[in-house]
């Protein structure tokens, strides 16, 4: 069987060729590999330079190998965080003839880790925390677009800085199923797959010393349950509100919008006698705040991040003389919004060395930037500015986080 590349991108197929795929991917030189800290897997994984792109390389067999591309592509056209995917290659033979396994070929998601590199440095229970909240947030949004993991864990689980929190993307499908709509025990036996995985992993790592001294790891994997079952009965439950009071209905939409997610469908029953109404979200759509930061200023950011942007561009807006809100000779918000980009938050990034962003992107620095003006300016009880602020912050703080990033690179 002649090798053959099934990709995504035509462009992509005369780049992926100049790799070695007549070698097992565990003899690859080192001149095609990337040095980025890899998690466990039960198949052999390497990041390798495809053109100008990391991709991650992933070794198995060919049915497996082209079912998880096809799922991957199914994610990525739900808008659910996932790896992307860029080609299977089949048909791989060694020098003498004989049969090598298929890979699957993903892109390399920029300024994620892997959870194990995350316990490099003993993980602080709070940060434990966010990681089970992104969790959960992930595995809600896969089971409201239909897709039963069948594995979900940390191992399983790539994770970006998003603001103060993480946010948590899938990297292995291979176990999934999408379905147009799951049923409770399909969603019972996921949690609790994930509910055993993530504690094994975390006694795992008490084991090796990596876990802080007062994380149980059976109380965080119990965690994951209890923070998806909050999620998703806020994002589900019926409500029965007084006939006439619409406001209540806002109200809950709000909330929803407050915890990132756009109600795209709804349910609305008026009891026979007239006295009540039914409320039902029937399509939840994530990305609340990302939509509406991208629509005013073409920055496609995390959710937490994009919270934290229109937080700053609505602050920056109000000092502006032409802004208007309700006035039709008043600037139109996208107006502002560019003009934010283009006088505030790109000269801003743009001020921090290259060499010493390490692997944030651009909002994430922006975000931290803001926090440190906001401790900056706690300590003076005065506002100290933004120019002050990014001073001190590449001056004072970003030399200290480079120097346990440049060890994980090496």
């Amino acid at each position: 069987m002649a090798l053959q590349i099934n990709a995504t991108n035509p462009e992509h197929p005369a780049l992926l060729l100049e790799l070695p795929w007549h070698l097992p991917l565990e003899e690859w030189p080192e001149k095609y590999l990337v040095p980025l800290p890899r998690g466990i897997s039960r198949h052999v994984v390497r990041y390798a330079h495809a053109g100008d792109e990391v991709i991650a390389v992933k070794e198995l067999a060919q049915r497996p190998a082209l079912r998880e591309y096809e799922l991957l592509r199914d994610l990525d056209r739900l808008g659910i965080p996932a790896v992307d995917p860029l080609a299977v290659v089949t048909g791989r033979t060694d020098p003498d003839g004989e049969p090598l396994e298929s890979v699957l070929i993903t892109r390399h998601l920029g300024g994620s880790m892997p959870y194990r590199s995350m316990f490099e440095t003993t993980m602080r229970p709070a940060t434990m925390h966010r990681l089970m909240d992104a969790l959960a947030v992930l595995l809600v949004r896969l089971h409201l677009a239909g897709f039963a993991w069948g594995d979900c864990s940390l191992s399983n689980t790539l994770f970006r800085r998003d603001a103060g929190a993480f946010a948590a993307y899938l990297v292995d499908a291979e176990t999934g199923d999408l379905h147009p709509e799951l049923t409770r025990g399909q969603r019972e036996y996921d949690l609790d797959l994930a509910r055993v995985n993530i504690s094994g992993e975390l006694l795992d790592l008490e084991a090796s010393g990596a876990l802080h001294p007062s994380v149980d790891p059976i109380d965080f994997g119990t965690e994951i349950c209890a923070r998806y079952q909050e999620l998703w009965k806020e994002l589900t439950r019926t409500s029965v509100y007084p006939a006439g009071k619409h406001h209540y209905i806002e109200r809950r939409i709000r909330r929803l919008n407050e915890l990132g997610f756009d109600v795209a469908e709804m349910q609305i029953e008026h009891a026979p006698n007239g006295d009540t109404v039914t409320f039902v979200p029937k399509v939840v759509d994530a990305g609340h705040h990302q939509r509406q930061l991208l629509r005013l200023t073409g920055l496609d950011t995390e959710e937490n991040q994009a919270r934290r942007l229109l937080n700053d561009l609505e602050s920056w807006m109000a000092t502006q003389d032409d802004y208007a809100p309700g006035d039709p000779l008043g600037a139109r918000p996208e107006v502002l919004a560019h003009r934010w980009v283009r006088e505030v938050f790109r000269p801003t990034v743009r001020s921090v060395p290259p060499e010493l962003r390490g692997q944030m992107d651009p909002a994430q620095i922006y975000h931290e930037l803001l926090e440190h003006r906001w401790y900056l300016s706690e300590r003076a009880q005065h506002d100290i500015g933004l120019d002050t602020a990014v001073e001190d912050y590449i001056r004072k703080v970003l030399p200290k986080r480079r120097e346990p990033l440049r060890a994980l690179e090496e």
